[in-house]
């Protein structure tokens, strides 16, 4: 079958067109290496599971890999309660053990113990089984978030910090990697706002993680090389991949969608292709579309922010100190530009200012003064 960009799901480089991983994931592997905790948190169909997948695969030769996904295998029901989450996790886990073809491991697991009864005799089971390992063991827990605003779960980020900091007495994991949209230290926040307990996260231990994920425009070079090689359509693989850079200030999922509708609809491979895929898919119906949306229904004071931006060019710095801003960023609305706080990208900015003036249309003062005097920056970009 001919490989196709992917917009939905983990991407797997022998069906999809995708940028090369190998220098993000040889960064990342260098935090494992180094024994490190840490979070991976980026806005959704950022490619996180991509590189999660990939970096899984990098491991095997030199790590037990325990992949876990909350959202499919952790409903919410299982942290009603402690004894439920525990069972819960360890079964989970064993399951990935055997996935693994770990015989060994994966018999002990079914009887060291074969029930934990609290988060206690879960972590002596964990210990147990990374101390009886071949190899260190190395956790990965995919869509975090379905964690949020549970008790429980931060009981269990408090005994890791624990089994953490006392490693060189406890057997315990080599390495423990938590993605997310949001940020994991922020959970307490959410179920207890009082004072003592804001900035008082169990996952205080977690390095931070500085490898960039996104996508350069060298990088978006590389993935049209591939697919040149197999269509030859003559394109200026420097220029498109500045072009769609342009568009999407490398957000990789955009990246992926401008480059199939240009593939599927056949649209040149030029900046008027480009430009013509962009107003495609502004057009489109998108999960990602309609949850940039949803945040904005929601939180009132991001609302304002965005449209102080979009409407009357009001300039924020970008201090992700900042509670709106560090959500705003965290949900992938903003960027950080020269200092300054700006629309991630022009396809969300011209879908974002598009529903403002939608919103506004029937009854606000805004409406006019939207039609009437929109910058031509924007002009120019929803018209080019």
């Amino acid at each position: 079958m001919a490989r196709y960009f992917n917009i939905t799901g983990s991407c797997d480089p022998e069906k999809h067109y995708m940028v090369n991983l190998d220098s993000r994931i040889d960064a990342i592997k260098q935090y494992i290496d180094s024994g490190n905790y840490f979070a991976i948190n980026k806005g959704r169909q950022y490619g996180k599971t991509t590189t999660i997948h990939a970096l899984e695969l990098a491991l095997q030769s030199d790590y037990t890999v325990v992949g876990l996904d909350f959202e499919i295998q952790m409903s919410s029901a299982l942290f009603y309660d402690k004894e439920s989450f525990s069972n819960a996790f360890a079964a989970a886990f064993t399951e990935c053990l055997a996935l693994n073809h770990d015989q060994k491991l994966f018999e002990l697991a079914q009887t060291e113990p074969a029930q934990v009864s609290n988060l206690v005799s879960l972590f002596r089971k964990l210990s147990t089984l990374c101390r009886c390992s071949a190899k260190p063991i190395v956790l990965i827990i995919d869509e975090v978030d379905s964690a949020s605003n549970n008790q429980v779960f931060l009981d269990f980020l408090a005994q890791l910090r624990g089994y953490y900091l006392t490693r060189n007495k406890r057997p315990t994991f080599q390495s423990v990697i938590l993605a997310g949209v949001h940020d994991i230290r922020n959970l307490r926040q959410k179920i207890r706002p009082d004072a003592e307990h804001r900035h008082n996260s169990p996952w205080n231990i977690a390095s931070d993680f500085d490898v960039e994920m996104s996508f350069s425009p060298d990088d978006i070079a590389g993935m049209l090389r591939e697919y040149e090689n197999d269509h030859h359509t003559g394109m200026d693989l420097s220029d498109i991949a500045q072009g769609i850079y342009d568009y999407t200030s490398d957000y990789p999922v955009l990246v992926s969608w401008l480059c199939k509708l240009m593939d599927e609809s056949k649209h040149n491979w030029n900046r008027e292709g480009i430009a013509v895929a962009h107003k495609d898919l502004i057009m489109k119906d998108s999960p990602l579309f309609e949850s940039l949306i949803k945040k904005l229904e929601d939180d009132n004071e991001l609302r304002h922010m965005i449209h102080e931006i979009l409407f009357h060019g009001k300039s924020f710095m970008f201090n992700k100190r900042n509670a709106i801003i560090s959500s705003a960023a965290m949900y992938g609305f903003v960027k950080n530009q020269n200092g300054t706080t700006a629309i991630a990208n022009r396809i969300f900015e011209t879908v974002i200012y598009e529903w403002f003036i939608s919103c506004e249309a029937t009854s606000s003062e805004l409406s006019t003064e939207g039609f009437a005097d929109k910058n031509q920056f924007i002009v120019k970009r929803i018209h080019s």
